[in-house]
């Protein structure tokens, strides 16, 4: 497998950011970590090893980003208010910055994944971009911050939470390109995967409401919130998507 290292300084976040890329051939994936990770989180805690034959058969290629996670929704030192700017700062470095970067290194369709508070980023920009993005698979995600900020609330977190906003969403424009995404929610409903389940479940009927299509697939009593699992789901869902890595 192919694996290249890269980092830059990003002035808005007022630090240096990385990205591995995994792989050269294949749907490009934008790979955000769990919550407060960084580039290596992925590989360091085995997903990478996990799905590498679909690397390296040149199915997929993996763009695995740091988190900003700690700077903006889940700092423990700034109050609520001043999350949301954090978070769009990054917003804007994804956007900016990061696709840009995978964009001239190939023009595959790009999706995005991840698990936890990765799924959530996953998620929430595919619904915010799906211009940009063409799929997503996101595992025991969030859809709203509450679970952060309490019940404190703003237009940038409104903005920012895909459970809020979807069941208002009425331009016809997003609502077109959303239905032509390949949107999978996964979550299992053993220990620790609460709120994740009910918020899973909730966007199901939400999107469902919207005619949006999406393959919403909850996993058994015995699945719990942690690596062993999200290994074995990012493998099943890449597996139905793409075929066998042969």
């Amino acid at each position: 497998m192919n694996i290249t290292h890269h980092r830059w300084w990003v002035p808005a976040l007022n630090r240096e950011m990385g990205i591995n890329r995994y792989g050269e051939q294949g749907i490009a994936f934008l790979a955000f970590p769990a919550q407060e990770g960084d580039h290596r989180n992925l590989e360091g805690f085995g997903l990478i090893e996990a799905i590498a034959p679909f690397i390296e058969k040149g199915k997929v290629q993996f763009f695995t980003v740091d988190s900003y996670d700690a700077e903006s929704w889940t700092s423990q030192s700034l109050p609520p208010w001043e999350r949301g700017p954090r978070h769009e700062a990054y917003v804007r470095y994804i956007m900016e910055e990061v696709v840009p970067f995978i964009r001239s290194h190939t023009t595959a369709p790009i999706w995005t994944t991840g698990v936890s508070m990765g799924a959530y980023h996953a998620a929430n920009f595919l619904f915010r971009f799906p211009h940009t993005f063409a799929g997503t698979i996101a595992l025991s995600g969030v859809y709203e911050l509450s679970e952060f900020l309490g019940s404190y609330s703003d237009e940038i977190v409104y903005l920012n939470s895909p459970l809020w906003y979807l069941p208002n969403l009425t331009d016809p424009y997003y609502l077109d390109e959303l239905r032509k995404k390949r949107i999978i929610l996964c979550v299992g409903q053993g220990d620790w995967e609460e709120p994740m389940l009910t918020q899973t479940r909730q966007m199901e009927r939400i999107l469902r409401e919207k005619g949006i299509p999406a393959w919403v697939d909850i996993w058994g009593h015995d699945v719990y919130h942690d690596w062993p699992w999200w290994k074995r789901q990012l493998w099943y869902f890449l597996e139905r998507e793409l075929g066998v890595p042969a």
